[in-house]
């Protein structure tokens, strides 16, 4: 069976991976039947031909999981489409204070809508006995 898998390349935790088309049954750094690009993960660089690798999948080749990750975030010139996760990790201390400000918050906003609430209320009892007057 073939598969797209990568192919470790670079240095001691410096690595940088190779595309390949293989065997399933040859060692990671065996010869490929056909290389399709490359990928750094420290540098978040790709090159990928795509239509090649598509062709590969329709052909039957199966890709690793993470293969088929770089395959559907590839644009169409074969950079990677890479959204850097923006959520900050909060401790537990900033993470309850952070709660008990939302509540305070929630809590505020309620109050207000229900003052705003009987402010409607008010005029509303007060025209009629005005107008009976």
């Amino acid at each position: 069976m073939l598969k797209i898998r990568l192919k470790r390349m670079g240095a001691k935790k410096n690595p940088s991976y190779r595309v390949i088309v293989i065997n399933s049954t040859t060692k990671r750094e065996g010869r490929p039947i056909e290389e399709l690009g490359y990928y750094n993960p420290k540098t978040k660089e790709m090159k990928l031909n795509k239509e090649s690798a598509l062709s590969w999948i329709s052909k039957g080749a199966q890709p690793t999981d993470t293969v088929k990750y770089l395959i559907s975030n590839c644009n169409d010139d074969g950079s990677l489409n890479y959204k850097k996760k923006e959520v900050v990790k909060l401790s537990k201390k900033a993470q309850a204070k952070k709660a008990e400000e939302e509540a305070r918050k929630a809590e505020e906003a309620a109050k207000a809508a229900e003052e705003a609430a009987q402010a409607e209320s008010a005029p509303a009892e007060e025209a009629p006995a005005e107008a009976e007057a």
